[in-house]
């Protein structure tokens, strides 16, 4: 009768594991099934993927198109409700406070308050964005959210021409066209003689 403590793979199903470079008693030759010299003849001759022999890989001669957003991808630390129950009632939590107590690591572009768990006392939180359920549970007891106001970009400051451009005018382009018209060169005529 099989039991779990006489369980054993069917006969044939596993095999010994294939011991190379022990010589020609082995079994596999004297090569043992590494054929004749070269890279991966050798002992810790392993080649990474995509390495093509030192050819300009394949991924690196194809053409790279498309936009990817990774670059430009805002991060944001990202607390949770049950990790403010550690502060006092009544501070001030921000991105500073967070620091010295070691909930925030690492360079971020914000603090984002997102709403698992349940605030135990009233805090005054000051982040760059915050989850509508955590804005819920944090004025149901009776803490306050502010939102930190974010950088405007370059493109967006000039707005407005500076001095130079509003006293130059600008010159208008003239609206009459003069067509000039070409002149056929008179043909050659051909004396009779």
């Amino acid at each position: 009768m099989i039991r779990l403590h006489n369980l054993r793979p069917r006969p044939g199903s596993r095999h010994r594991v294939k011991r190379l470079g022990i010589g020609e008693s082995s079994g596999h030759g004297k090569t043992s099934g590494k054929g004749n010299k070269g890279q991966k003849a050798r002992s810790g001759g392993s080649i990474r993927l995509g390495f093509e022999g030192g050819q300009m890989p394949l991924i690196r001669r194809l053409p790279k198109r498309g936009f990817n957003n990774a670059a430009f991808r805002k991060e944001y630390a990202i607390v949770n409700l049950d990790d403010l129950n550690d502060f006092k009632a009544g501070s001030t939590i921000n991105e500073q406070t967070l620091r010295e107590s070691n909930h925030i690591r690492g360079h971020v572009a914000g603090l984002k308050i997102l709403g698992r768990g349940e605030l135990k006392h009233s805090l005054t939180i000051e982040a760059d964005r915050v989850s509508q359920s955590a804005r819920e549970k944090i004025e149901k007891a009776g803490g306050t959210v502010t939102l930190r106001e974010q950088k405007t970009a370059p493109e967006e400051k000039r707005a407005e021409p500076s001095k130079a451009e509003k006293e130059t005018p600008v010159a208008a382009a003239p609206k009459t066209k003069a067509k000039a018209k070409a002149k056929k060169p008179a043909a050659k005529k051909k004396s009779a003689k």
